[in-house]
């Protein structure tokens, strides 16, 4: 017969074997969701964009890491509102994700009075890549139009003609474009196209004078000397294209920049966004996305959801101030 003493020190000395043998198991740790079979990647501009390259080797690099298939697709219309109409309403099981640029969700809130979503559909993944803005001049224009005080000097000139493209009303290069046209005192009219492809494609045609969108969609026709790029908005000179000014460089003091964020339904667990972080992190990673993403003049690079979420609010507060300043609305 063992005493007490004895009984404690037997106890102590079982309790960790105990603990790990069958039937002793501690609480059960919650599992993770399971991976979905197939996941898309919605996109709310058409096919052919940068938006769209990036998605589409992304999503080549998450199959089997995120889903067995993951799938592009694209649902342009309303300036990108459609696609994220679309993420709203899809089930939070994270098959459904969205990439968006970020003028939807920092510009929009602001210039659209019966927006029918809002910041709390959506629950930030991951950053996917920075880009920067710039103006370019095509055949519509005459040769001699080399700057952008040659531009300005010819729309004033030219005040029927002095037309720009942009990606679509409201859309960062449209308030980029009015914002220029206020603070040069030149008025510039705004054209807004279904993404920035048929814009740069009339531009290329000379159906339009100029264009502001995405330095990506210009890099190729560039060196040919089809475009020409008269300036960015950013607060430093691209690395690709340096040898183009600044707006701030210009005279001009005005320093946005543009990003594509990853997205889920607002509902989705902390473990179905933190599971689509991991996948996106090393899927943007990969030097293939990153080699691809250069030809398309953009920077990949991921965040946390939490780092997403924080450029998000600080763009909001940012282009609050500065539609107030233009006093625009999507209805003027």
């Amino acid at each position: 017969m063992i005493d007490r003493r004895q009984f404690t020190r037997l106890t102590a000395a079982l309790a960790p074997a105990l603990w790990a043998a069958p039937g002793w198991a501690q609480a059960p740790q919650a599992s993770p969701p399971p991976l979905p079979g197939v996941a898309k990647i919605i996109t709310g501009f058409p096919p052919g964009g940068t938006l769209d390259a990036l998605a589409r080797r992304v999503a080549e690099r998450m199959r089997d890491r995120y889903a067995s298939t993951v799938l592009v697709d694209n649902k342009p219309g309303a300036g990108g509102q459609i696609g994220i109409l679309t993420l709203r309403d899809s089930p939070a099981d994270g098959s459904t994700l969205l990439v968006t640029p970020s003028s939807m969700l920092s510009i929009y809130p602001y210039t659209y009075p019966k927006l029918r979503y809002s910041l709390d559909d959506l629950a930030p993944v991951s950053l996917g890549a920075m880009m920067d803005h710039g103006i370019a001049v095509g055949p519509g224009v005459p040769a001699s139009v080399r700057t952008l005080a040659d531009f300005l000097a010819w729309a004033s000139a030219h005040p029927t003609e002095a037309n720009y493209g942009n990606p679509g009303a409201g859309s960062m290069p449209h308030m980029v474009g009015v914002l220029l046209s206020q603070m040069a005192k030149v008025e510039l009219r705004s054209i807004p196209y279904r993404g920035t492809v048929p814009g740069v494609q009339d531009l290329l045609g000379g159906q339009i004078p100029a264009f502001w969108g995405p330095i990506g969609d210009y890099l190729q026709h560039i060196k040919p000397g089809t475009l020409r790029v008269l300036a960015t908005a950013g607060a430093r000179r691209s690395p690709f294209l340096p040898q183009v000014p600044t707006l701030q460089e210009l005279g001009y003091p005005l320093k946005v920049h543009e990003w594509y964020g990853f997205f889920l339904p607002r509902k989705a667990s902390p473990e179905t966004v933190q599971r689509a972080s991991e996948a996106l992190r090393a899927g943007l990673a990969h030097p293939e996305v990153i080699e691809y993403g250069k030809q398309y003049g953009l920077e990949v690079r991921s965040s946390t959801p939490a780092e997403l979420g924080q450029m998000l609010r600080a763009d909001a507060d940012q282009w609050r101030g500065l539609i107030r300043q233009t006093g625009f609305t999507a209805e003027s």
